[in-house]
């Protein structure tokens, strides 16, 4: 019988279930908070704000990429998979933080990148320093050209980043990115490249991480028999036939690492980044994988109710036939901040309103935040797990006029200056009201900071009653004090209106429309915004774009 591992730091309490129904707060380390006054954000940064944290009321906090990287795409170019970025900190303080945050009973999750690393990696030095069908070669995707002179790519696959998704090498070969040309994609059928991530699972878990997320996880097997078949990526859903995505064979690979994950008492989690449609998605889902996968679907989804409710039956469907919990996004480091995507109008190209610094379309900042705090209630509401970015619950708005000689994103670069990217959402979030850096260190921070991110600081909107903090604070209690379990049942109720009842009877009620419907009886626990009408003539009414939950 093998013996169970046991890490070196572990959480005040023990649920190996924790994550089913776990809030998880987003942590983009270099935009968080900065202790050396360097302008970076770091590890010894976010210890200082553990206590924070804790007292936010989340259950773990998910790390983004620490590793030593050269930031070719905001550390999702991971040079070292077993080190913290000398710029970010040591191995010893990645401890003390795993430390802090099981003293205050907080989990902590890492970003695995597995697709690709970055060019400076050992392995991939060594594989420009080889010969073609060398052995370091084969641990990414090297291939001869088409033509007469082999000077034309493989195939016409495109990066994800703009461009071809294939860079030659001086030696005339050609290798496979699927995004950045700095992030060659591995080769996963190659069994050093299966061990070696294998280990670093372990690694980490036996430092005391609690679980992982997958980034690309539907990116890992590729067919790369020949003739090249064209990639469907930018024509989804994808249907497992794609030679790139979410194919079949990936699987297997996760199968291997709940092997691994399961070397562990409690089990490590795992939760996968695999843009597929639900009924492919739940398969990463399964607890044979990783046991749970991202759901994006209402971070896509326009702000109407039955967009909602469509999507809310849907994903709970999937999640009870694959035996994991749902999770559910409205934010994240990828994407515009939820704030400002409500507060446009319906069908804005977000892509298009950045590259006007965020002045055509208007931004509707009040109807923004009101509908994302809507949305938030609604969401930490639903069975499953809730995923929240750092700074939502700031009230945080999109910093859209970060200048162009000030951007970061490859994405800039890659498609000709067409294409801002996501450095707006990626602006370190603010703590005080003033200061060179609202409070994020002692110096101008990477990204220059909106002039008016003083009035959503922590220090601004601590105590106040009325504030998208003490909001978020008053329904992570909450939710912690009902009680819950993996389902719910739908409530009848008018046009523009998501209303449904958890266990022993609490009800949450959203109304998505812009005009008020009668308020259901029952005591309020919470609620997004003010209740009533706006002249106080009727205070029996549910407000539109207004979230409450009743007991």
């Amino acid at each position: 019988m093998s013996t169970l591992r046991t890490p070196a730091s572990t959480p005040r309490t023990t649920n190996p279930d924790w994550w089913r129904d776990a809030v998880v707060y987003q942590v983009y380390p270099r935009s968080f908070a900065d202790s050396n006054a360097d302008g970076l954000g770091d590890v010894a940064g976010i210890t200082s704000r553990v206590p924070y944290l804790a007292s936010l009321g989340v259950d773990a906090l998910w790390l983004s990429p620490f590793f030593p990287s050269p930031l070719a795409d905001g550390g999702y170019d991971v040079a070292d998979y077993r080190a913290v970025d000398p710029r970010l900190g040591s191995l010893d303080d990645l401890d003390a933080l795993l430390r802090a945050a099981h003293e205050h009973d907080l989990r902590v999750i890492v970003d695995i990148v597995p697709n690709h690393t970055s060019d400076e990696h050992e392995w991939f030095r060594a594989a420009l320093a080889s010969a073609p069908g060398s052995a370091e070669r084969a641990r990414y995707v090297f291939r001869d050209g088409s033509g007469p002179s082999g000077a034309v790519p493989p195939s016409d696959w495109v990066s994800n980043f703009g461009g071809s998704a294939w860079t030659r090498v001086p030696d005339g070969q050609w290798y496979l990115h699927l995004f950045a040309p700095e992030q060659p994609d591995l080769d996963w059928s190659n069994p050093e490249v299966r061990a070696d991530f294998e280990d670093t699972l372990r690694f980490w878990s036996d430092r005391g991480v609690d679980g992982f997320r997958v980034d690309v996880a539907h990116g890992l097997a590729k067919d790369l028999s020949t003739p090249y078949r064209a990639s469907n990526e930018h024509a989804l859903p994808l249907d497992g036939s794609d030679p790139l995505y979410d194919r079949d064979e990936v699987h297997e690979i996760f199968a291997s690492w709940r092997t691994v994950l399961d070397e562990y008492d409690p089990p490590r989690a795992a939760v996968a980044e695999a843009w597929a449609p639900a009924p492919r998605r739940v398969l990463y889902a399964r607890p044979t994988e990783l046991g749970q996968a991202f759901n994006f679907d209402l971070l896509e989804a326009p702000f109407e109710a039955p967009a909602f409710r469509s999507i809310i039956e849907r994903n709970l469907a999937a999640s009870e036939q694959s035996g994991a919990s749902s999770t559910w996004v409205l934010s994240n480091h990828d994407v515009v901040r939820h704030a400002s995507r409500y507060g446009l109008p319906d069908g804005t190209d977000t892509d298009a309103w950045l590259l006007t610094d965020g002045t055509t379309p208007e931004l509707d900042r009040e109807r923004g935040l009101r509908r994302a705090r809507a949305a938030t209630l609604l969401m930490l509401a639903l069975p499953g797990s809730s995923y929240v970015y750092q700074g939502e619950e700031l009230g945080l708005h999109e910093a859209a006029a970060i200048p162009r000689d000030r951007l970061q994103d490859p994405k800039w670069l890659r498609s000709g200056h067409t294409v801002k990217g996501r450095d707006g959402c990626r602006v370190p979030i603010p703590w005080t009201t003033s200061g060179p850096s609202f409070g994020f260190g002692d110096v101008a921070p990477l990204l220059p900071q909106p002039a008016d991110f003083g009035a959503s600081s922590v220090e601004a909107e601590d105590g106040d009653p009325s504030s998208t903090l003490t909001l978020y604070r008053a329904a992570l209690a909450a939710r912690r004090r009902l009680q819950r379990d993996e389902e719910l049942t739908w409530l009848e109720s008018g046009d523009g209106v998501v209303a449904f009842a958890r266990h022993d009877g609490w009800r949450s009620v959203t109304n998505l429309g812009s005009t008020p419907v009668p308020m259901p009886s029952g005591e309020v626990v919470v609620a997004s915004g003010p209740l009533g009408d706006a002249a106080g003539v009727l205070p029996s009414v549910l407000p539109g774009e207004t979230t409450v939950w009743l007991a």
